[in-house]
């Protein structure tokens, strides 16, 4: 038989994920009284490891899909999207222009080059491009000094026909923890983009999440959220769960024990002797491991769930097990099942937390040798809208 570990994905949670941050979006409109704003569903990094194909059917209801690669965009055309793509880091060479023409996606322009690029085509049709703003991250996006010039190079560049509709976007960089610093990465937004229009996108998943920051933006520019994460079952928060948010996991770890070990006191588990028994234990090895993508620097502690009962990791994660707690488990041996994350487990936040990382990282990192199930939606690749 084959080794007893499996990755459950969720569709039907990816679509219960996207339909929690519209009823928000719509929440905070109603409020305000406006529209609410259009949503990028993002699906980079293979739909930050479900799986592309996962990553349309669980947000076939979105506006439109956003990634980094031209292979991702070119696959999502090829099963049957017909809706917006915009690449979150534009192309990198000027023979992409064609590919970004022919497949009609929307590009972010964040340099300098990319702008001679752009200068230099002579596209079928006009590409729509989001100018990319530093807002104080330092990432990527042109300066504030440098941003006005930009504009109206890409200005002219939509009188030639060579651009299409044109807007702007920036990243928060603390949306998810400190809110003087976000307002005022907003204000400064505000003020260099007043005199531009078109369509704006600075939210991600947790300015997407946060109660009314999207309504202070200019309600006479149609307005894009970017929320990735959350719409995952992952809490962009530190200091709030998936499950307050309305969320649920998409992903779930699964693997089962495969032996059992007692320990007297004094006696130590796996490499480095990192977990020494203080009283007799009964441990666990599960068909786990950091080769499987579960963190290596998780610790002692770590939750996880045996049987249905909550318990804890012991010593150090090895290439392809790890050891969990049975004492206060009678029930459990060989055989006995074992969430490391998501349904009926632990959330992926809480053993990112344990292991001194985010849950973004264990999502991605999933390996290729866990076998996937994949639990289908309903429906298939919806939108056949163009951006309008």
């Amino acid at each position: 038989m084959p080794r007893p570990i499996t990755a459950t994905i969720s569709v039907p949670a990816m679509q219960h994920n996207l339909q929690q941050v519209v009823a928000s979006l719509n929440t905070d409109a109603i409020s305000a009284g406006r529209a609410a704003p259009k949503v990028w569903a993002v699906i980079k990094a293979g739909a930050y490891g479900h799986g592309l194909a996962q990553g349309l059917a669980g947000f076939a209801a979105a506006d439109g899909l956003a990634m980094l690669d031209l292979s991702e965009a070119q696959a999502c055309r090829e099963a049957g999207w017909q809706g917006p793509l915009m690449l979150l880091e534009g192309f990198f060479e000027f023979e992409d222009i064609s590919i970004v023409d022919t497949n009609r996606l929307t590009v972010s322009v964040h340099g300098e080059e990319q702008l001679r690029m752009l200068e230099q085509a002579r596209p079928a049709s006009p590409i729509h491009v989001n100018l990319k703003i530093n807002g104080g991250m330092h990432r990527l996006g042109f300066e504030p000094q440098a941003a006005s010039q930009a504009w109206r190079r890409l200005q002219a560049l939509q009188e030639k026909g060579v651009v299409g509709e044109l807007g702007t976007m920036m990243h928060f960089s603390r949306a998810d923890d400190d809110p003087l610093v976000t307002r005022g990465q907003l204000d400064s937004f505000l003020a260099l983009t007043s005199g531009m229009s078109g369509p704006v996108s600075v939210c991600n998943s947790a300015a997407t999440l946060t109660a009314g920051l999207w309504t202070q933006l200019p309600e006479a520019r149609p307005q894009w959220v970017r929320p990735g994460i959350c719409l995952y079952g992952s809490s962009p928060f530190a200091h709030r769960s998936a499950a307050e948010l309305g969320l649920r996991p998409a992903m779930t770890l699964e693997a089962r024990i495969i032996g059992v070990q007692n320990c007297q006191p004094g006696s130590s588990v796996g490499y480095g002797h990192m977990f020494t028994a203080a009283q007799p234990t009964r441990v666990g090895i599960v068909a786990c491991g950091y080769a499987d993508g579960y963190p290596r620097h998780a610790g002692t502690g770590t939750p996880v769930t045996v049987a249905g009962q909550p318990s804890r990791l012991l010593g150090r994660v090895s290439m392809d097990m790890l050891a969990v707690d049975l004492t206060h488990i009678a029930a459990a041996g060989v055989g006995s099942p074992v969430v490391l994350w998501g349904e009926g487990g632990p959330s992926v936040d809480e053993v990112a937390e344990a292991a001194g990382t985010v849950g973004y990282e264990l999502l991605c990192a999933l390996a290729p040798r866990v076998p996937r199930r994949i639990l289908p939606g309903q429906g298939s690749v919806q939108n056949s809208g163009e951006h309008e």
